[in-house]
C-alpha cells in the first residue's frame, strides 16, 4: 500500500479527494491501533468501505483518553486544548511540524492572499498564558512570516493595541486582527474604532470568561464597535491540523484537503454530505499521523456547495460511539 505523502494532500483536488481519503483511511486502519480497534468494534471491514460516507469517524473524546497516532514516533509538537482544572484536555501528538505549518499557511493564503501583505496582530490572552496551544503556534508563525515590525501578540494591552490599529489605519496598511471571542469583545467595549483596512477574525472561545452570546450577537456587536462591515471567523481545534474560514455571516469554507460531513444526532453512523442540520464530522487529510476522520461535538448546517455553519454544541458531549470501547 502506497503511503499518503504531503504533496498529495496539499495538492489534492475536489475530484481526487475521495480516492485519497479512502487510501488514507485504509492506511490509518493499519497504522493506528486505536482507530483499528474502533473500526473493528463497529464490525466494519475496510475493504467494504467504498465511499467517504461509509468511513467510520473517531469520536473526538478519544483525544482526551488515548494517544491518537498513526505509527510510532516521538512527536515534534504536542498540542493541548484549553480547559479548566475540572476537565481533561485533548492532546494531539504531531509527528512533523511541517504538516501543521504547511496546512495552516497554505489554507490561510488560499482565502486571504500572502501573509506578507498583512500586519498580523494576535489578541490571545489565556492562550498565550499556557503552553501547547495550536492557535498560538499558528499565529506566531504568521507573525514571523508577515515580516512587519508592527506584527505581534497582545495580552491585555488594549490601549496600545488601539493606538497601533489607528496608526496602521492612517497609512492604509492591511491588518489581520485575530483574537479569541471574549478578548475581542473586551477590547471593542473599551475602544470603539472605525477600521477600514483591518480584517477582524474571531476564533471562538468564551470558556466562561463572559456570558455566552450567540454568533449573531457577537458579530453584530463587534461590527458596530469596531466599524467593520463583516466579522471573519476561523474554525479549528486542537484535534485538527487544518482550519476553515468564514468571510461573514458565519458560513465557512474549507481548503481542498478538508471536508465537512454531517451525522444524524440520533444515529451517529448515518452520514450526509448535504443536510439542513446535523452533528459535524470532519475529514482533515493533514491529520496524516493521527486520525483524519473526526466526529466532533459541534452541531452544524451543510450547504449544497460544501460550505457549512456552526449552530452550537451537543448538550451531552459523551458521543454514543465512545461506549463501544472501554480503555
Amino acid at each position: 500500500m502506497s503511503r499518503v505523502l504531503m504533496e498529495e494532500v496539499f495538492s489534492v483536488t475536489a475530484t481526487g479527494f475521495e480516492a485519497l481519503a479512502l487510501r488514507l483511511f485504509r492506511q490509518q486502519y493499519q497504522e493506528n491501533s486505536l482507530y483499528r480497534a474502533y473500526v473493528d468494534a463497529l464490525h466494519i471491514h475496510p475493504g467494504a468501505v467504498l465511499s467517504v460516507l461509509q468511513i467510520p469517524f473517531l469520536p473526538i473524546q478519544f483525544f482526551k483518553t488515548h494517544p491518537v497516532t498513526s505509527g510510532e514516533f516521538t512527536p515534534a509538537l504536542v498540542f493541548e486544548s484549553s480547559g479548566t482544572t475540572q476537565t481533561v484536555n485533548s492532546r494531539h501528538l504531531v509527528k512533523e511540524a511541517a504538516w501543521y505549518e504547511r496546512s495552516f499557511m497554505q489554507g490561510f493564503e488560499h482565502f486571504y492572499g500572502p501573509v506578507e501583505d498583512y500586519v498580523v496582530l494576535g489578541l490571545l490572552p489565556a492562550y498565550l498564558e499556557r503552553k501547547h496551544s495550536s492557535l498560538v503556534h499558528m499565529v506566531n508563525a504568521m507573525i514571523g512570516k508577515s515580516r512587519h515590525p508592527e506584527s505581534g501578540f497582545y495580552l491585555y494591552e488594549h490601549q496600545q493595541l488601539a493606538a497601533r490599529l489607528q496608526a496602521l489605519e492612517a497609512r492604509g496598511q492591511k491588518v489581520l486582527l485575530i483574537g479569541v471571542t471574549f478578548a475581542l469583545l473586551d477590547f471593542a467595549e473599551l475602544y470603539p474604532l472605525s477600521l477600514q483596512h483591518t480584517i477582524v477574525m474571531e476564533t471562538g472561545g468564551m470558556k466562561g470568561r463572559r456570558e455566552e452570546w450567540t454568533r449573531e450577537e457577537v458579530q453584530g456587536y463587534l461590527k458596530i464597535r469596531l466599524g467593520v462591515p463583516v466579522i471573519h471567523a476561523e474554525y479549528g481545534m486542537t484535534e485538527l491540523l487544518s482550519q476553515a474560514y468564514s468571510k461573514g455571516q458565519g458560513i465557512f469554507d474549507t481548503p481542498a484537503w478538508m471536508k465537512v460531513l454531517l451525522r444524524d444526532e440520533s444515529d451517529p453512523f448515518q452520514l450526509y454530505d448535504h443536510s439542513a442540520a446535523g452533528v459535524i464530522n470532519v475529514i482533515d487529510l493533514a491529520n496524516r499521523y493521527s486520525c483524519a476522520f473526526i466526529a466532533t461535538d459541534d452541531i452544524g448546517k451543510l450547504h449544497a456547495d460544501g460550505r457549512f455553519e456552526v449552530l452550537g454544541r451537543l448538550d451531552n458531549s459523551a458521543l454514543r460511539g465512545c461506549s463501544l470501547m472501554v480503555s
